[in-house]
């Protein structure tokens, strides 16, 4: 299974450059080795992701095999593991679906390759924008645009088998100076607005009301950010949002769901992407049940005037 885009390359975890030839990755990995060791007061976690990007490149064939997209004793890769999928994922026959409206993850993902093909060559067209090797080796920047145009897909996969009393929009827009909704859902328990993210490796926590974590770019408030969208999007459709959810991957809470008690982002809602679906179909954390009144009204509202990114 592969990383997230967003992940740190062992060359990045090492802090070398791609190019670096034996030895200095040698030197890295054992200087590395002593400012991380727990003994000496370093980090436990820094210390096994130092371990672990040894493994990866520091025998010259793993490296190679890496470098080339794939990791060591897998099998050659039928297909782009980043790209969007053909097709949407098979489902049982009786599996009732949600009513799915938009592209999810298609406004990020243009913006991805955009960006893919400036930085590879002035806008010159790549054979496989999504090979892991050439993803791999992107600034940080833009594989984490892939990491979140994955994300909101895995989200829109995971509310999809909710069943036909939910209505779903992806990416959509608000305000005038447009926020990005990642995903708009309505159903029995209310009217929510989703953000789905991956950051990468890291444990996410609440500090004073917005959401931190190592992996996070510096001086970005989502909590924040999502909050204003769902108001801009709340007075622009003249609805009432039940809930702002942050929906994030399962490794990266300690618990299940975070909720924000007080402050500008109180009400906001973080959660692993596993528990989402079982979150909307009981409500929001403190919202009740949070039932809209007249759902084919609104929903017939909410079809018509919905615009998408």
């Amino acid at each position: 299974m592969l990383d997230s885009p967003a992940s740190p390359t062992p060359y990045e975890v090492l802090g070398v450059q791609a190019t670096a030839d034996q030895n200095e990755l040698r030197r890295a990995y054992r200087r590395l080795l002593r400012e991380t060791h727990p003994d000496t007061g370093g980090s436990a976690d820094r210390f096994h992701a130092v371990q672990a990007a040894w493994e990866r490149i520091g025998d010259p064939a793993a490296r190679e095999l890496y470098d080339r997209g794939r990791a060591a004793g897998a099998a050659e890769p039928e297909h782009a593991p980043f790209a969007p999928p053909s097709h949407p994922p098979e489902r049982p026959r009786s599996s009732v679906r949600a009513r799915m409206y938009g592209h999810p993850g298609g406004s990020t993902r243009e913006r991805f390759l955009v960006l893919m093909r400036e930085w590879a060559g002035r806008g010159a067209a790549l054979e496989d924008p999504y090979d892991p090797a050439l993803v791999r080796s992107a600034p940080l920047e833009l594989r984490r645009l892939l990491s979140k145009a994955l994300a909101e897909e895995a989200t829109a996969r995971a509310v999809s088998g909710l069943g036909i009393a939910y209505s779903i929009w992806n990416d959509v827009l608000a305000g005038r100076a447009p926020h990005h909704i990642d995903h708009l859902v309505l159903g029995p328990t209310g009217l929510f607005v989703l953000e789905s993210e991956d950051w990468g490796p890291g444990e996410l926590r609440l500090v004073r009301g917005e959401l931190v974590g190592e992996s996070m770019p510096e001086d970005h408030e989502p909590l924040a950010s999502l909050t204003q969208g769902a108001k801009a999007l709340g007075r622009e459709l003249r609805v009432r949002v039940t809930a702002s959810i942050l929906v994030v991957p399962d490794d990266a809470l300690a618990l299940p769901v975070l909720t924000v008690e007080r402050g500008r982002t109180s009400g906001a809602v973080v959660v692993r992407r596993s528990v989402l679906p079982h979150m909307l179909r009981t409500g929001a954390p403190g919202r009740g049940d949070g039932a809209a009144p007249d759902m084919f009204e609104l929903r017939a509202r909410l079809q018509d005037r919905v615009r998408y990114a």
